[in-house]
């Protein structure tokens, strides 16, 4: 998968406030919160980026699929399947 971000960025200290539970058991299992969060962050990102671009680009994904509904695609001829 693609990164969607620049991996050689500097870090950024900042502040997060989560449940002391949690924080407590992720602390005795030795979870790296900073890696483990980096890493939601890149999920969640790169979902709402995807989603982003779809929402950016719906009107042209509907023209090309009602351009290939109506004229096919110039490769049907060639097909073998």
């Amino acid at each position: 998968m693609k990164n969607t971000f620049n991996t050689s960025a500097p870090k950024k200290a900042t502040n997060l406030s989560l449940n002391s539970k949690l924080l407590s058991e992720a602390k005795r299992l030795n979870i790296n919160l900073s890696a483990t969060m980096e890493k939601a962050l890149e999920i969640e990102v790169t979902q709402r980026l995807k989603a982003e671009w779809l929402e950016k680009n719906t009107d042209a994904i509907k023209a090309c699929n009602d351009l290939t509904d109506k004229h096919g695609l110039f490769s049907d001829s060639y097909r073998v399947f």
